[in-house]
């Protein structure tokens, strides 16, 4: 009898007490990150009744890559990451985004040396060194090269001196304030909250040009989660992400509310992605 228990425990359906896993693109430092979305795993847990633990990646591809092996069940991605995610787990879907998300942009920001202000139109960059973010990030390269092709006509390695890729919008942001490179593209978040906080990096590098807005970051979860956690189970995330109001909670995003979102709202990154050969 004892056997056929154990067999039977081993066999059956997941329990709704199943511990429910996320991570997010590491767009930021480690140590901010796990102290952001620790805090957003007891509000995920008190809410929807579940174990929730989130997991720290190391880049953008080993976010898509834990969602894509199950590893995790939930993503907050770019809206690149997104794609990506969603595209490797059919059945996926989008359900949420900050306000600020539907209109992103990016900052392209000079080291204040290099005599570059601020100008309604993309300045003239030849010949400068540039740094990206990361190489998968919507708001730190594909957004960013998508610009610099349609207003140069130049693929970016004929139109700067040097490109490189820092991995994450803080690093773009302390490389363009140390001289290291001219100018470089980042997560517009990353360089205000800088900014507010009065890094000296926000004084050492300056918004020169801002992108149009475009759709960015999202919370995606895998189509496999109601046969896992209970039907309704993506409802109840959904609601949970819509119902975040804690003030903290919120400002550790940064984000003023999320509101609804869906797999549409994307497709325009998905298209860019093609067009730039990023994705197949």
């Amino acid at each position: 009898m004892k056997k056929l228990l154990l067999a039977l425990l081993c066999t059956a359906s997941p329990a709704l007490s199943d511990t429910l896993y996320f991570s997010a693109i590491p767009d930021d430092d480690e140590t901010r990150l796990i102290e952001r979305f620790g805090a957003v795993a007891d509000y995920l847990e008190a809410e929807l009744g579940v174990a929730v633990e989130y997991v720290p990646v190391k880049d953008y591809g080993a976010a898509v890559m834990a969602f894509r092996n199950d590893q995790i069940q939930l993503g907050w991605f770019g809206g690149l990451s997104g794609v990506q995610a969603r595209l490797a787990v059919p059945g996926s879907q989008a359900i949420a985004q900050g306000a600020e998300d539907e209109s992103f942009v990016t900052y392209f920001i000079a080291n204040t040396d290099t005599g570059l202000t601020e100008a309604d139109a993309l300045p003239d960059l030849s010949g400068r060194s540039f740094t990206f973010g990361a190489q998968t990030s919507t708001s730190g390269r594909l957004m960013p090269e998508f610009y610099i092709r349609e207003l140069t006509g130049k693929a970016p390695e004929d139109l700067f001196s040097t490109v490189g890729f820092s991995g994450d919008h803080g690093q773009t942001l302390r490389l363009v304030a140390s001289g290291a490179y001219d100018v470089g593209a980042l997560n517009y978040t990353v360089y205000d909250t800088a900014a507010a906080e009065a890094a000296p990096e926000a004084d050492q590098a300056t918004v020169i040009w801002k992108t149009p807005p475009y759709p960015d970051y999202n919370w995606t979860i895998r189509g496999d989660v109601d046969a896992r956690f209970g039907e309704g189970f993506t409802q109840k995330v959904q609601d949970a992400l819509l119902g975040m109001d804690d003030a903290d909670l919120l400002a550790s995003f940064p984000r003023s509310e999320f509101i609804a979102a869906d797999n549409v709202m994307y497709q325009p990154i998905e298209d860019t992605a093609r067009a730039l050969d990023i994705i197949d």
